[in-house]
Protein backbone atom coordinates (compact mmCIF):
# COMPACT_ATOMS: atom_id res chain seq x y z
CA UNK A 1 0.00 0.00 0.00
CA UNK A 2 2.79 2.10 1.17
CA UNK A 3 4.04 1.71 -2.92
CA UNK A 4 1.26 2.46 -4.21
CA UNK A 5 0.83 5.63 -2.00
CA UNK A 6 4.41 6.96 -3.97
CA UNK A 7 3.24 5.99 -7.10
CA UNK A 8 -0.42 7.72 -6.84
CA UNK A 9 1.92 10.87 -5.45
CA UNK A 10 4.30 11.08 -8.43
CA UNK A 11 1.46 10.67 -10.65
CA UNK A 12 0.05 13.47 -9.84
CA UNK A 13 3.21 15.69 -9.22
CA UNK A 14 4.21 14.92 -13.22
CA UNK A 15 0.72 15.89 -13.69
CA UNK A 16 0.86 19.31 -11.96
CA UNK A 17 3.85 19.35 -13.25
CA UNK A 18 2.85 19.26 -17.11
CA UNK A 19 -0.35 21.58 -16.54
CA UNK A 20 2.35 24.25 -15.25
CA UNK A 21 4.50 23.89 -18.75
CA UNK A 22 1.46 23.90 -20.79
CA UNK A 23 0.39 27.40 -19.25
CA UNK A 24 3.18 29.13 -18.93
CA UNK A 25 3.63 28.01 -23.32
CA UNK A 26 -0.05 28.80 -23.59
CA UNK A 27 0.91 32.17 -22.27
CA UNK A 28 4.02 32.82 -23.73
CA UNK A 29 2.73 32.85 -27.16
CA UNK A 30 1.56 35.97 -29.35
CA UNK A 31 -1.32 37.77 -28.08
CA UNK A 32 -1.47 35.62 -24.88
CA UNK A 33 1.69 37.77 -23.09
CA UNK A 34 0.67 40.25 -20.22
CA UNK A 35 2.27 43.38 -20.19
CA UNK A 36 6.35 43.95 -19.45
CA UNK A 37 6.18 46.16 -16.96
CA UNK A 38 9.84 46.43 -17.53
CA UNK A 39 9.19 47.25 -21.46
CA UNK A 40 10.89 50.91 -22.68
CA UNK A 41 7.92 52.82 -24.60
CA UNK A 42 9.00 56.19 -26.13
CA UNK A 43 5.73 56.35 -28.12
CA UNK A 44 4.17 59.02 -25.49
CA UNK A 45 7.53 61.07 -26.15
CA UNK A 46 6.38 61.26 -30.07
CA UNK A 47 3.04 62.78 -29.49
CA UNK A 48 3.58 66.65 -29.55
CA UNK A 49 1.14 69.11 -28.18
CA UNK A 50 -0.33 71.21 -31.17
CA UNK A 51 0.51 73.96 -29.29
CA UNK A 52 4.03 73.67 -29.60
CA UNK A 53 4.31 73.04 -32.90
CA UNK A 54 4.48 76.77 -34.97
CA UNK A 55 5.21 75.40 -38.52
CA UNK A 56 3.38 73.80 -41.27
CA UNK A 57 4.96 72.15 -44.15
CA UNK A 58 3.97 74.02 -47.30
CA UNK A 59 5.73 72.23 -50.42
CA UNK A 60 8.22 69.71 -50.83
CA UNK A 61 9.74 68.15 -53.91
CA UNK A 62 12.36 65.37 -54.82
CA UNK A 63 15.94 66.31 -56.06
CA UNK A 64 16.58 63.35 -58.29
CA UNK A 65 19.48 61.89 -55.34
CA UNK A 66 19.63 58.67 -54.55
CA UNK A 67 21.81 59.43 -51.55
CA UNK A 68 21.45 62.77 -50.40
CA UNK A 69 23.92 64.19 -48.65
CA UNK A 70 24.00 68.10 -47.60
CA UNK A 71 21.61 71.26 -48.15
CA UNK A 72 22.21 74.72 -47.87
CA UNK A 73 20.46 77.92 -48.93
CA UNK A 74 22.34 80.99 -49.90
CA UNK A 75 21.11 84.11 -52.40
CA UNK A 76 17.28 82.91 -52.97
CA UNK A 77 18.86 79.38 -53.87
CA UNK A 78 18.62 75.59 -52.61
CA UNK A 79 22.30 73.49 -52.77
CA UNK A 80 21.94 70.34 -52.53
CA UNK A 81 24.66 67.36 -52.65
CA UNK A 82 24.29 63.63 -53.24
CA UNK A 83 25.65 61.21 -55.33
CA UNK A 84 28.08 62.70 -57.02
CA UNK A 85 27.06 65.84 -57.98
CA UNK A 86 25.97 69.59 -56.56
CA UNK A 87 22.15 70.64 -57.65
CA UNK A 88 21.41 74.30 -58.10
CA UNK A 89 17.44 74.50 -57.28
CA UNK A 90 14.99 77.78 -57.27
CA UNK A 91 11.82 77.64 -54.66
CA UNK A 92 10.03 76.35 -56.81
CA UNK A 93 12.41 72.96 -57.07
CA UNK A 94 13.22 74.05 -60.23
CA UNK A 95 16.90 72.35 -61.40
CA UNK A 96 19.11 75.68 -62.29
CA UNK A 97 21.80 73.82 -62.61
CA UNK A 98 24.02 70.74 -61.57
CA UNK A 99 28.20 70.39 -60.64
CA UNK A 100 29.44 66.74 -61.25
CA UNK A 101 31.96 65.47 -58.79
CA UNK A 102 34.34 63.22 -59.07
CA UNK A 103 33.76 61.43 -55.50
CA UNK A 104 30.94 61.69 -53.25
CA UNK A 105 30.20 64.71 -51.00
CA UNK A 106 29.93 64.83 -47.18
CA UNK A 107 29.33 68.23 -46.21
CA UNK A 108 28.02 72.00 -48.14
CA UNK A 109 28.52 75.45 -47.36
CA UNK A 110 27.96 78.00 -49.73
CA UNK A 111 28.86 81.74 -49.09
CA UNK A 112 28.39 84.93 -51.60
CA UNK A 113 31.29 84.14 -53.44
CA UNK A 114 32.27 80.84 -53.02
CA UNK A 115 30.68 76.86 -52.56
CA UNK A 116 32.81 74.84 -49.99
CA UNK A 117 31.70 70.75 -50.50
CA UNK A 118 33.72 68.08 -48.55
CA UNK A 119 34.79 64.86 -50.40
CA UNK A 120 36.34 62.12 -48.39
CA UNK A 121 39.54 63.59 -46.79
CA UNK A 122 39.29 67.01 -48.33
CA UNK A 123 37.59 69.97 -49.26
CA UNK A 124 37.17 71.45 -52.73
CA UNK A 125 36.52 74.73 -53.72
CA UNK A 126 33.85 75.74 -56.63
CA UNK A 127 33.61 79.68 -58.04
CA UNK A 128 29.24 80.20 -57.88
CA UNK A 129 29.33 78.91 -61.79
CA UNK A 130 30.44 75.28 -60.30
CA UNK A 131 34.23 76.24 -61.10
CA UNK A 132 36.90 74.41 -59.14
CA UNK A 133 39.16 77.20 -57.72
CA UNK A 134 41.35 75.21 -55.31
CA UNK A 135 41.24 72.22 -53.61
CA UNK A 136 42.63 71.36 -49.47
CA UNK A 137 43.42 68.14 -48.06
CA UNK A 138 43.56 67.03 -44.17
CA UNK A 139 46.26 65.23 -42.47
CA UNK A 140 44.24 63.20 -40.41
CA UNK A 141 44.35 59.61 -41.82
CA UNK A 142 41.08 59.15 -39.85
CA UNK A 143 39.42 62.14 -40.61
CA UNK A 144 35.50 62.49 -41.31
CA UNK A 145 34.15 65.53 -42.83
CA UNK A 146 30.71 66.13 -41.19
CA UNK A 147 30.32 70.05 -41.57
CA UNK A 148 31.87 73.01 -42.99
CA UNK A 149 31.06 76.91 -41.75
CA UNK A 150 32.55 80.14 -43.18
CA UNK A 151 32.86 83.28 -41.73
CA UNK A 152 34.57 86.53 -43.73
CA UNK A 153 38.34 85.22 -44.35
CA UNK A 154 37.60 81.98 -42.01
CA UNK A 155 36.58 77.86 -42.89
CA UNK A 156 35.67 75.77 -39.82
CA UNK A 157 35.55 72.16 -40.60
CA UNK A 158 34.73 69.58 -38.20
CA UNK A 159 35.93 66.59 -38.14
CA UNK A 160 34.19 63.45 -36.64
CA UNK A 161 36.93 60.95 -37.26
CA UNK A 162 39.52 63.09 -35.22
CA UNK A 163 37.35 64.77 -33.18
CA UNK A 164 38.58 68.57 -34.16
CA UNK A 165 37.50 71.98 -35.53
CA UNK A 166 39.84 73.42 -38.07
CA UNK A 167 40.36 76.82 -38.98
CA UNK A 168 42.04 77.41 -42.17
CA UNK A 169 42.08 80.80 -43.96
CA UNK A 170 39.84 81.77 -47.19
CA UNK A 171 42.90 80.31 -49.15
CA UNK A 172 43.00 76.84 -47.42
CA UNK A 173 46.16 77.70 -45.10
CA UNK A 174 45.31 75.41 -41.71
CA UNK A 175 45.03 78.67 -38.57
CA UNK A 176 44.34 76.22 -35.99
CA UNK A 177 42.36 73.46 -34.64
CA UNK A 178 40.83 72.42 -31.15
CA UNK A 179 39.06 69.34 -29.59
CA UNK A 180 37.14 71.33 -27.25
CA UNK A 181 39.27 71.39 -24.34
CA UNK A 182 40.49 74.69 -23.75
CA UNK A 183 38.12 76.03 -20.51
CA UNK A 184 38.46 75.97 -17.24
CA UNK A 185 36.81 72.90 -15.80
CA UNK A 186 35.70 71.77 -18.80
CA UNK A 187 38.10 68.99 -20.12
CA UNK A 188 35.62 66.07 -21.71
CA UNK A 189 36.28 67.48 -25.36
CA UNK A 190 34.06 66.29 -28.11
CA UNK A 191 32.83 63.40 -27.51
CA UNK A 192 31.29 61.98 -31.31
CA UNK A 193 29.98 58.27 -30.45
CA UNK A 194 28.72 58.44 -34.16
CA UNK A 195 29.62 60.22 -37.37
CA UNK A 196 27.34 63.27 -36.42
CA UNK A 197 29.32 66.33 -35.68
CA UNK A 198 28.06 70.44 -36.77
CA UNK A 199 29.39 73.45 -36.45
CA UNK A 200 27.95 77.18 -37.84
CA UNK A 201 28.71 80.87 -37.37
CA UNK A 202 26.30 83.30 -36.73
CA UNK A 203 25.92 86.22 -38.48
CA UNK A 204 27.46 88.11 -35.74
CA UNK A 205 30.80 86.07 -36.05
CA UNK A 206 29.61 83.34 -33.06
CA UNK A 207 30.92 80.31 -33.61
CA UNK A 208 28.77 77.19 -32.10
CA UNK A 209 30.00 73.71 -32.36
CA UNK A 210 27.69 70.69 -31.47
CA UNK A 211 28.77 68.35 -28.25
CA UNK A 212 26.54 65.35 -29.14
CA UNK A 213 27.69 62.96 -26.62
CA UNK A 214 27.12 65.67 -23.86
CA UNK A 215 23.52 66.66 -25.91
CA UNK A 216 25.44 70.20 -26.02
CA UNK A 217 25.75 73.11 -28.35
CA UNK A 218 29.22 75.09 -27.03
CA UNK A 219 29.81 78.44 -27.75
CA UNK A 220 34.06 78.83 -28.61
CA UNK A 221 36.42 81.81 -30.12
CA UNK A 222 37.91 81.44 -33.11
CA UNK A 223 40.43 80.17 -31.57
CA UNK A 224 38.87 77.39 -29.74
CA UNK A 225 38.41 78.68 -26.12
CA UNK A 226 35.26 77.93 -24.82
CA UNK A 227 33.18 80.93 -24.00
CA UNK A 228 29.60 79.29 -22.90
CA UNK A 229 27.18 76.23 -23.99
CA UNK A 230 23.87 74.80 -23.00
CA UNK A 231 22.76 71.50 -22.60
CA UNK A 232 19.72 69.11 -22.38
CA UNK A 233 19.99 65.84 -21.58
CA UNK A 234 16.50 63.84 -21.81
CA UNK A 235 13.60 62.07 -24.24
CA UNK A 236 11.20 65.37 -23.40
CA UNK A 237 10.09 67.57 -26.28
CA UNK A 238 12.84 69.78 -24.39
CA UNK A 239 15.67 67.90 -24.30
CA UNK A 240 18.20 65.77 -26.28
CA UNK A 241 17.95 61.91 -26.07
CA UNK A 242 19.86 59.23 -27.75
CA UNK A 243 23.43 58.38 -27.98
CA UNK A 244 23.86 61.88 -29.77
CA UNK A 245 22.02 64.66 -30.46
CA UNK A 246 21.74 67.18 -32.07
CA UNK A 247 22.65 66.37 -35.37
CA UNK A 248 22.23 68.92 -36.99
CA UNK A 249 21.82 73.04 -36.25
CA UNK A 250 21.40 76.25 -38.05
CA UNK A 251 20.15 79.71 -37.25
CA UNK A 252 17.26 81.76 -37.39
CA UNK A 253 18.21 85.73 -37.76
CA UNK A 254 17.97 86.10 -34.41
CA UNK A 255 20.45 83.80 -32.94
CA UNK A 256 17.80 81.29 -32.63
CA UNK A 257 19.09 77.64 -33.14
CA UNK A 258 16.71 75.17 -35.29
CA UNK A 259 18.23 72.11 -34.35
CA UNK A 260 17.63 68.17 -35.69
CA UNK A 261 17.73 64.94 -34.02
CA UNK A 262 17.93 60.99 -35.00
CA UNK A 263 16.23 58.35 -32.89
CA UNK A 264 12.85 60.37 -32.05
CA UNK A 265 13.00 62.20 -35.14
CA UNK A 266 12.37 66.11 -34.82
CA UNK A 267 13.17 69.17 -35.68
CA UNK A 268 12.72 72.18 -33.47
CA UNK A 269 13.86 75.65 -32.28
CA UNK A 270 15.82 76.83 -29.48
CA UNK A 271 16.03 80.92 -28.36
CA UNK A 272 19.75 82.50 -28.19
CA UNK A 273 20.22 81.85 -24.60
CA UNK A 274 19.83 77.71 -25.42
CA UNK A 275 16.12 77.81 -23.69
CA UNK A 276 13.45 75.69 -25.49
CA UNK A 277 11.01 77.46 -27.40
CA UNK A 278 9.66 75.81 -30.09
CA UNK A 279 8.42 72.47 -32.50
CA UNK A 280 8.99 73.22 -35.97
CA UNK A 281 8.19 69.16 -37.38
CA UNK A 282 6.86 66.50 -34.75
CA UNK A 283 8.37 62.74 -35.09
CA UNK A 284 4.95 61.88 -37.13
CA UNK A 285 6.56 63.78 -39.81
CA UNK A 286 8.96 61.30 -40.10
CA UNK A 287 10.12 57.96 -40.59
CA UNK A 288 10.22 56.27 -37.83
CA UNK A 289 13.88 55.34 -36.54
CA UNK A 290 14.89 57.62 -39.43
CA UNK A 291 17.57 59.31 -39.92
CA UNK A 292 17.74 63.34 -38.38
CA UNK A 293 17.05 65.47 -41.78
CA UNK A 294 19.69 68.23 -42.62
CA UNK A 295 18.20 71.86 -41.79
CA UNK A 296 18.73 75.33 -43.93
CA UNK A 297 17.09 78.58 -43.32
CA UNK A 298 15.88 81.21 -45.79
CA UNK A 299 15.91 84.81 -45.38
CA UNK A 300 12.32 84.75 -44.32
CA UNK A 301 12.56 82.23 -41.86
CA UNK A 302 11.15 79.30 -43.68
CA UNK A 303 12.86 76.18 -42.66
CA UNK A 304 14.42 73.43 -44.92
CA UNK A 305 14.87 69.89 -44.22
CA UNK A 306 16.58 67.66 -45.80
CA UNK A 307 14.67 64.20 -45.68
CA UNK A 308 17.39 61.74 -46.36
CA UNK A 309 15.03 58.84 -45.75
CA UNK A 310 11.96 60.13 -48.08
CA UNK A 311 14.87 62.00 -50.50
CA UNK A 312 13.47 65.03 -50.48
CA UNK A 313 13.04 68.90 -49.78
CA UNK A 314 10.95 69.72 -47.75
CA UNK A 315 9.78 73.28 -46.40
CA UNK A 316 8.23 74.53 -43.31
CA UNK A 317 6.86 77.88 -42.86
CA UNK A 318 5.80 79.61 -39.85
CA UNK A 319 2.17 79.63 -39.13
Amino acid sequence: MKNKGIVIFLIILAAMIIAIIIGDYISQRPGKRGANPYEYNINEYKNIDPELIKYQESKNFRIGFETPAGIAVAADKIYVIGDRSLKIIDFSGKLLNEVQLTESPGALEVTDEKIFIAVNKKIIVLSMDGRQLDEWILAGENSYITSISAYEDNVFVADAGLRKVYRFSENGELLNEFEGKKSDGVSHGFIIPSPYFDLGVTQYGDLWVTNPGMHSIENYTFEGYMRSFFENTGIHIEGFSGCCNPAYFTFLDDGSFVTSEKGIVRIKIYKPSGEFDCVVAPPDKFKEDGEAPDVAVDSSGNIYALDFDKKTVRVFEPK
